[in-house]
């Protein structure tokens, strides 16, 4: 194998597991370690940097970062990421001084941002503070989006989401066009924007097609139109007896809502089973802790009414199949069919991109499924000053991947702005930083102990089923969170190897407590991995590998397993190895001086 290039970005970013994951790569140990020294405030502001809703997602996120932990490697619970995110936000002081500031002189740029969601919002703040005038539109009172419209307040309170993207606009910059369907963005461009932004999310719900919909049409809700509905008051309450169909997230979020607006008998069902529906495993505890029951590989047949009033409905059982490409199908049990009364129904079997409002000669192209076609890295449509983000672009995510797309955006609408080549992506900012303090001595925590996940407290269902604005979920306190702040593994702080100092004594690979260092001849990386002192089974993770040392051999590391815990580096009599913090931050738009402006 070739000699590991260590000054890769990507080298270390990816061996930092729950950064590499997160869409939006936020330095997770980083922002722990600081929750830990209580440095709230400067944890908040490492989240800011990159997620944009610290309080948000610290509440709300999919936590891609979570699976990746290396703590789940040593025991079965990884580190409680997210929600150690929002102890930053409960806890931090005023951060209006830590702001970038707002140019009052702006550089003749103006920007359209349509849809007030994570994505756009993301868009304005990263390009505001630049001097570019940005213009956001909605056809909704407050900005948002399905941060506001679809996620229940018990789960996340309104005040949380008026103060994040006040943030951003509330301090110039940015202005507001509530209440603003856009029709046309032909009209749009029309206004002379140098670039548009589109961000609208995927705003239709898909419905259920089966004989007895249209004559029970009134007691049957499409679940994220229903979730609108009761996020602004206009619904609040529903039948004794409710059916949720579907297994995702907005599932998960109906069945809860309705249990609070009167629903005693509420019943979630979904066509799939337990362990393949789309709901976050926290969101169908979260269900069941609630006493509602998930009902599994059964799909709706035929929905009964009786004059008009829907009275029930008929599922048919079924199984799983697969092929030999393993492709699944569901196929009929053979088992007599399942009939269940219900009072309302709420459809919540996925979402759908919609664009009514995009006129197709406009030279924007689209794919089969309705999507815009676009640069997966630039994000860029066919038409060169329109870009999209979130949802809109690809389908259906999370918030944490409309973050992620609105900085790519933001990076792309910002080249384009310049006349330069928007796939010329500037490059992240690395520091490497020795942590070394002493001979022996490291400036961060690396004991490695068994140390159980810490629950969040939660609100005693008593209240909060009685109570559809009372947050559940309650958040650990600053106590909590230091214990399981410490249970993070510190995986940004890097073994570093310097050939030149080593004299090959092994006394690394004799302390290391997991057999990850090897000291062997070279040879093909598949040969290699199966004769190290553990093979190294994981080849999504790579081998670092250094040359120059006097005998000819190579040291070989498996990144997968090694808890970067410093023995090495405490045990070696030269300084060969090293602990460093690696820091990453992926490119923003920087601010410089516009053509236009000069």
């Amino acid at each position: 194998m070739k000699p590991t290039d260590i000054r890769n970005p990507d080298y270390f970013h990816k061996v930092v597991d729950c950064q590499w994951a997160c869409p939006a790569h936020t330095p997770v140990p980083e922002y722990i370690r600081l929750i830990a020294a209580g440095r709230y405030t400067d944890a908040y502001m490492i989240n800011w940097r990159s997620n944009v809703f610290p309080g948000i997602l610290g509440r709300t996120c999919d936590r891609p970062c979570e699976p990746a932990c290396r703590r789940g490697r040593v025991e079965h619970e990884p580190v409680a990421i997210c929600r150690l995110k929002r102890v930053a936000a409960d806890n931090k002081e005023d951060i209006a001084a830590l702001l970038p500031p707002i140019p009052k002189e702006k550089n003749g740029k103006r920007i359209a941002c349509i849809g007030a969601g994570p994505a756009s919002l993301t868009v304005a703040r990263d390009l505001a503070p630049l001097g570019y005038e940005i213009h956001v539109f909605d056809d909704q009172a407050k900005p948002g989006g399905f941060i506001r419209t679809q996620i229940p307040r018990f789960r996340l309170p309104e005040e949380i989401i008026d103060e994040e993207c006040g943030y951003i606009t509330g301090r110039g910059g940015v202005v507001l066009h509530m209440n603003r369907r856009v029709e046309s963005l032909k009209a749009v461009l029309a206004e002379g924007y140098d670039a548009v932004f589109v961000g609208t999310g995927a705003p239709r719900g898909r419905d259920l097609d089966v004989p007895g919909r249209k004559e029970a049409a009134a007691n049957i809700h499409i679940g994220i139109d229903w979730l609108a509905s009761v996020s602004f008051g206009h619904t609040r309450s529903i039948g004794r007896r409710v059916i949720v169909l579907g297994g995702g997230n907005t599932a998960m979020d109906c069945c809860r809502s309705a249990r609070r607006l009167g629903g005693e008998d509420v019943k979630v069902v979904v066509r799939s089973g337990f362990e393949e529906m789309k709901a976050s495993p926290w969101e169908k505890e979260d269900a069941l802790r609630e006493g509602i029951p998930i009902l599994n590989w059964l799909v709706p047949k035929e929905v009964l009414h009786e004059g008009g009033r829907l009275t029930g409905i008929v599922f048919e059982k079924v199984r799983a199949e697969y092929d030999a490409k393993g492709r699944r199908s569901l196929v009929p049990t053979g088992e007599p069919d399942v009939a269940m009364e219900c009072d309302d129904i709420l459809v919540a079997i996925g979402q759908e991109n919609a664009f009514p409002w995009i006129e197709r000669d406009l030279g924007l192209e689209f794919d089969r499924w309705g999507l815009p076609r676009l640069d997966p890295v630039t994000l860029q449509s066919t038409l060169p000053n329109v870009f999209f983000g979130g949802d809109a672009a690809f389908g259906p995510k999370n918030i944490i991947w409309a973050v992620a797309h609105g900085h790519e955006a933001a990076v792309s609408i910002d080249l384009f702005c310049r006349g330069e080549d928007v796939r010329a992506r500037p490059p992240p900012e690395v520091r490497m930083t020795s942590t070394k303090m002493g001979i022996h001595e490291w400036s961060y925590d690396n004991d490695v102990s068994l140390d159980l996940r810490y629950k969040v407290p939660h609100r005693d269902l008593s209240q909060s089923l009685r109570d559809i604005t009372a947050e559940v979920e309650l958040g650990y306190d600053r106590e909590l969170a230091y214990k399981e702040a410490q249970r993070c593994l510190n995986c940004d702080v890097q073994t570093v190897f310097t050939a030149s100092l080593c004299i090959e004594c092994d006394a690394c690979v004799d302390i290391c407590p997991v057999d990850c260092l090897n000291f062997t001849e070279n040879g093909e990386e598949e040969e290699l991995r199966r004769r190290l002192k553990a093979p190294a089974i994981n080849p999504d993770q790579p081998l670092y590998v250094a040359d120059g040392l006097k005998t000819g051999r190579v040291m070989v590391k498996d990144e997968d397993v090694c808890l970067h815990c410093g023995m090495c580096a405490e045990r070696c009599p030269t300084g060969a190895w090293d602990m460093q913090k690696f820091f990453l931050e992926t490119a923003r738009p920087k601010a410089r001086q516009h053509a236009c402006a000069l």
